[in-house]
């Protein structure tokens, strides 16, 4: 019962838009004190060591320095406007080109947020001066931007990993595939619009020569690809850790932004600043999250909830259909770390009990937070979006825009719950 109370005003703080961190750890300390007593956070300096000490999660600030810089170093602009006049000229073009750039930051971020924005603030502006259909152009931008949830370096991989006790790797490897579905899908759907409404998304003029505009993609396009490649290409091929990677990744986008004439002490300064902020609300959340489950698993509400899960009819999949609906309705409301760090340790031992494969079910809880991103009406996608929108673009303008590919990414998430054994590679 300590657990299920302690769940529940947790919920209730974070949907009133309290604190994350502050609401995890004064929760569990204002419960666990009064129904278990003070000497339980005896504890709690030896798990906020372990955490200091894992290595796995020394990836997170690398790769979020890693993107920062990518985008001081306005990157994202170069290589929408070099894929947009490479592809502007057949319908949908603009658009296609939006979904490749977003996979491109997606694999050189990791942050969904820092890809919407950017692709907000530089993509939508050329496609409605391109006329495009408002609620197609704001729909491609969301869901190429929240990309960065599945392709690695995904920030919520490393932290699965972490979280679920799974090489980062693994994570890593089993989500390609997936990300490369639901690229190839988003770009089909917009040539087939483009085909059978061209008014929606029509070509844009190009003045350059396809010799021009090829130069100056491989100029934009080659040298940010080289650096992916060489970070997840280590990964996969067991050359080094993530960790390692991440390293590699950081120090490669400041050799990337002196070859694109950015590189200054003050923009390392601000990058700096700006990677040890979103490290450490991450890890202030873990910390809070750690006293959390501390309370949660002390109390002996893990045991009730998995006594539960494995008294179900069905089992496995009555587990897994009740697990992605939960996490599903809750990233409506909270963000995918919260998530992270208050239900997954909850829910990663009963699939351990059912046998569930974790890498599968990892994969499966990352493309259900993906979908929750977009899903109106509090998908956080919709809402950076219309952050950086112009005043004209209505907020049920976006949400009528991304309503296909919410459809598109529920398809390859099925595709993925049926049939692991193609989709996801152990």
């Amino acid at each position: 019962m300590t657990g299920l109370i302690l769940f529940a005003i947790a919920l209730i703080c974070l949907f009133f838009g309290y604190s994350v961190a502050f609401t995890f750890a004064g929760i569990s300390l204002i419960v666990g004190v009064i129904s278990l007593g003070s000497d339980l956070f005896a504890f709690m300096p030896y798990r906020i060591m372990s955490i200091m000490e894992n290595t796995t999660l020394m990836a997170i600030p690398m790769f979020i320095f890693m993107g920062i810089v990518l985008q001081k170093t306005g990157l994202a602009e170069k290589l929408l406007e070099s894929s947009a006049k490479l592809f502007g000229s057949i319908a949908g073009g603009v658009a296609v080109s939006t979904i490749i750039v977003g996979a491109l930051l997606a694999a050189s971020t990791g942050v969904v947020g820092a890809s919407v924005v950017a692709m907000g603030v530089i993509s939508l502006p050329v496609m409605l001066k391109n006329n495009y259909h408002q609620p197609t152009a704001t729909g491609v931008i969301c869901a190429s931007g929240t990309l960065g949830q599945i392709i690695p370096p995904s920030i919520i991989l490393i932290i699965l990993g972490d979280v679920m006790g799974v090489p980062v790797g693994d994570l890593f490897k089993a989500a390609m595939l997936p990300g490369f579905l639901l690229i190839i899908i988003y770009t089909l759907y917009i040539l087939i619009l483009g085909k059978i409404k061209p008014e929606y998304c029509p070509p844009m003029i190009v003045t350059e020569s396809k010799r021009e505009l090829l130069t100056q993609a491989m100029k934009d396009i080659v040298p940010p690809m080289v650096l992916i490649i060489t970070v997840l290409g280590s990964i996969f091929a067991g050359i080094a850790t993530p960790t390692e990677s991440a390293a590699i990744g950081a120090i490669g986008s400041v050799v990337l932004a002196a070859f694109y004439g950015k590189f200054t002490f003050k923009m390392i300064n601000a990058v700096s600043k700006e990677s040890v902020k979103v490290t450490s609300m991450i890890f202030a959340v873990l910390i809070g999250a750690t006293a959390f489950a501390m309370v949660f698993s002390y109390s002996g509400s893990d045991y009730i909830v998995e006594e539960f899960f494995l008294g179900l009819p069905g089992e496995k999949w009555t587990f897994i259909l009740l697990a992605m609906v939960a996490i599903l309705i809750l990233g409506f409301f909270i963000d995918f770390i919260e998530i992270a760090f208050l239900v997954v340790p909850i829910l990663t031992p009963i699939a351990m009990a059912l046998d569930i494969n974790l890498i599968w079910f990892a994969i499966l809880i990352t493309m259900n937070l993906q979908t929750s991103f977009l899903t109106p009406p509090f998908g956080f996608s919709l809402f950076y979006l219309k952050g950086v929108a112009p005043k004209s673009i209505k907020t049920l303008t976006i949400y009528k825009g991304v309503i296909p590919f919410i459809l598109m990414q529920l398809i390859v998430l099925s595709l993925v719950l049926l049939l692991p054994e193609y989709l996801i590679l152990y």
